[in-house]
């Protein structure tokens, strides 16, 4: 008897939370495991790959229009600037509305541009969303194993079952629900705020593409409605007229 409270000592907090909840803490921990990788991959990628109307963009735009809309100015070298798709984006608006190219069909490609641009950070919040909905789900599974545990073991000594005997699966059950909870919580609120961040950078992508093209002059505005084989009627709706260039992900 002099070695148990050694060995409960010399346990890992680990191993005493998997022996507390059962074997549904080894999937919840899995879980813990997975949201944490796939949200310090989301904060990387985004650091790096996010498209962001920053300082650069906007002097560019700057530039393309003090050079009346004639002179695209060169790609950044810099390597943050490199990975920002927002600087491809901007730049093949600019050229578009030089060039005067139709108004549907670039703004067309655009959508499809600045969806691609969003589209690394779709699954990874798809995979927190998962993770927030699924925790307390199993932690629910482990309420229900370790009630039926306590139940057995009443069934077993025919309604004469000690506390002692009944404390294990009402443990199990409490310590699981707890886990679930616990790991649902705040991986919810990650993935609100991802989503809210998503959202702020599909919005700020449309205001700077939708300023390119609203900037286009009057001359190349009509050439753009000219180039459209339409009737005459339909080619007057094919300017620059504001619109949303992508779609919010989520």
């Amino acid at each position: 008897m002099s070695d148990s409270p050694q060995l409960a000592v010399a346990q890992s907090p680990l191993a005493s939370l998997i022996d507390m909840g059962g074997p549904v803490m080894y999937v919840l921990i899995a879980l813990a495991v997975l949201g944490l990788l796939t949200f310090f991959y989301l904060i990387i990628t985004g650091t790096l790959f996010s498209p962001r109307s920053g300082g650069r963009v906007r002097r560019d735009v700057a530039q393309w229009e003090q050079a009346e809309r004639t002179t695209i100015p060169d790609r950044p070298t810099g390597f943050f600037a490199r990975c920002n798709p927002m600087h491809g984006l901007a730049r093949r608006a600019m050229s578009g509305v030089t060039r005067g190219e139709p108004a549907d069909m670039l703004r067309e490609n655009l959508a499809q541009g600045a969806q691609k641009a969003l589209q690394p950070f779709e699954a990874p919040l798809k995979i927190i969303e998962v993770i927030a909905a699924l925790a307390p789900l199993l932690g629910l599974l482990g309420t229900v194993m370790g009630m039926m545990e306590a139940f057995s073991a009443m069934a077993t000594t025919e309604g004469r079952a000690s506390a002692s005997q009944l404390s294990g699966g009402i443990y199990e059950a409490l310590t699981t629900t707890a886990a679930g909870l616990v790991i649902a919580i705040p991986f919810a609120a990650i993935a609100a705020w991802c989503e809210f961040r998503l959202r702020r950078l599909n919005s700020q992508m449309n205001e700077r593409l939708l300023g390119i093209l609203n900037s286009a002059p009057a001359k190349t505005m009509a050439n753009a409605a000219r180039g459209t084989a339409r009737t005459n009627d339909s080619a007057r709706q094919d300017t620059y007229q504001p619109a949303r260039v992508a779609h919010a992900a989520g």
